[in-house]
């Protein structure tokens, strides 16, 4: 009897500090929530990294999903609650804010691209980008992958610049409008057309195309990317739109062929 009333107190003093010690152990932090992030198809790879790095110094994970700007804003207006837009033109942040869609006190232009003609990698055509130029050569029996004009940003831009140099008329008929610039680039990429337009930082990504030449910067609307929290984001998206805009972010910008807006 002795020895179980023994056993039983050692046992109790036992539970007794570990609750103790329990007691006295910090609470856990909860885990903050995802920051829900829409981006322009054409961020993909820097932002990636630049959203890696502000989780890493503010401890808030990020999501991103990226797709045309046009599907993206088109989302929103549907009720997709992300907190932040990027989008690869002004037009698909004016058509959100001019429907109070996002807040237009966060909004800021955030890096700007240029717009390149592309083709396979091993491919011998030649292009001089002047008016007048004719491309039906070098398409061959091929056709000219892009953005879809209508709504797809790359293909607002490409359209402008072929009608700058006179070109349009001739190959509107011959595009291949994809969903968005990846889709583009990766119709040239796996050699199903000769040519495609898409911005630089596209073509820099990925080795299978190379620039054929670079679309004169007057013949285009300036390519910018604004950025915005959304009308129902988070208050954490004004520190990562912060960031986003700001001088640590600028050498990963670079890095991905991205260009610095004058100030």
């Amino acid at each position: 009897m002795r020895f179980t009333q023994s056993r039983m107190a050692a046992t109790l003093a036992v539970l007794i500090t570990f609750l103790c010690a329990a007691s006295r152990a910090p609470a856990r932090e909860p885990e903050k929530p995802e920051l829900l992030v829409f981006a322009a198809a054409s961020l993909t790879n820097v932002l990636e990294e630049l959203s890696a790095d502000w989780t890493r110094r503010s401890g808030v994970p990020v999501k991103l999903s990226f797709a045309a700007s046009s599907a993206l804003a088109r989302q929103i207006e549907a009720g997709g609650h992300a907190d932040v837009f990027v989008s690869a033109d002004r037009e698909w942040m004016d058509y959100l804010a001019d429907r109070e869609l996002i807040d237009g006190a966060s909004r800021r232009d955030v890096v700007g691209n240029s717009l390149v003609l592309i083709a396979p990698a091993d491919s011998k055509a030649r292009v001089t980008l002047t008016r007048g130029v004719d491309l039906t050569a070098a398409l061959g029996a091929g056709r000219l992958a892009t953005g879809d004009p209508a709504t797809v940003p790359v293909g607002r831009y490409a359209r402008a610049a072929l009608q700058s140099l006179g070109a349009w008329n001739v190959l509107k008929d011959r595009l291949v409008p994809a969903d968005n610039v990846r889709g583009a680039l990766n119709f040239v990429a796996r050699g199903e057309v000769p040519l495609g337009v898409v911005y630089a930082t596209d073509a820099r990504a990925e080795k299978a195309v190379r620039v054929v030449a670079t679309f004169p910067a007057d013949s285009h609307a300036p390519i910018v990317y604004p950025a915005a929290k959304t009308a129902v984001g988070r208050p954490e998206a004004i520190g990562y739109l912060t960031y986003l805009s700001g001088t640590t972010a600028v050498v990963t910008w670079k890095k991905y062929g991205f260009q610095e807006l004058a100030k």
